[in-house]
C-alpha cells in the first residue's frame, strides 16, 4: 500500500503580498511512502510556474527557489494532472504536515478551476505525530525531528526534502505503532 507525502512551496513574502498578487504552489514535493515494506519508494519536486504572483527574495532566500527556477515550471493544472497520473493522487491516501498543504490546494484550484488532484483521505501527520507524543504544543517539521532523534536531510522549506523528511516521520510512528490515519 502506498502514501503519498505532500509539501507544497508557494510564493510568499517578508510581509503582506504585494498588491495583486495572491500566494500560490511553487514547488509540489512528493515523497512515496510503501507502508508495507517501510519504504520511501520515490521522491519529485514538480517546479510551477506562478501566475498570480512573483517569487520575491525572500521567498528565494527561504526555499532556494528562484523565478528562473520556476519560470521553466509546469503550470498548476499540468501539475495537477502529473499527480493524479504519475502518483495516482486522487486514489490514494496521502499526508502531508499540517492542514496548510490541503487548504493552499483546494484554494488554488478554486481559484483557477481545476480539478482537485487528490482524494479525500488526508492525514494531518503533524496532528498525529503532536497526538502520538501527548504533546502540548504542536511541533514544526524540523522541531519534530529533532524529537524524533531524525536528521534533517536535505534544504528545510524545499517541498521535495520537507516531503522525504516528513515521510520519515511518518515510519518512525508506523514502526511504533503509532501511526493513525486520520480524515
Amino acid at each position: 500500500m502506498f502514501l503519498n507525502v505532500i509539501d507544497v512551496e508557494a510564493t510568499c513574502w517578508e510581509g503582506p503580498p504585494p498588491p495583486g498578487q495572491t500566494s500560490e504552489v511553487i514547488e509540489i514535493g512528493v515523497c512515496e511512502l510503501n507502508t508495507q515494506t517501510l519504504e520511501r519508494t520515490r521522491r519529485q519536486a514538480i517546479l510551477i510556474r506562478p501566475e498570480r504572483s512573483e517569487v520575491s527574495a525572500f521567498c528565494t532566500q527561504l526555499t532556494g527557489l528562484s523565478a528562473q527556477d520556476v519560470a521553466a515550471g509546469v503550470s498548476f493544472e499540468g501539475a495537477c494532472h502529473l499527480l493524479r497520473r504519475e502518483f495516482r493522487s486522487d486514489s490514494r491516501s496521502w499526508a502531508s504536515w499540517g492542514d496548510y498543504d490541503r487548504k493552499q490546494f483546494a484554494s488554488q484550484c478554486a481559484l483557477g478551476g481545476v480539478p482537485y488532484p487528490f482524494s479525500a483521505r488526508h492525514t494531518n501527520a503533524k496532528k498525529v505525530f503532536t497526538q502520538a507524543h501527548a504533546l502540548h504544543k504542536r511541533p514544526s517539521m524540523a522541531q519534530a525531528l529533532a524529537f524524533a532523534d531524525l536528521p534533517l536531510e536535505g534544504r528545510h522549506h524545499r517541498g521535495v526534502d520537507d516531503a522525504w523528511n516528513i515521510a520519515a516521520l511518518i515510519l518512525s510512528l508506523i514502526q511504533a505503532g503509532r501511526w493513525t490515519p486520520l480524515v
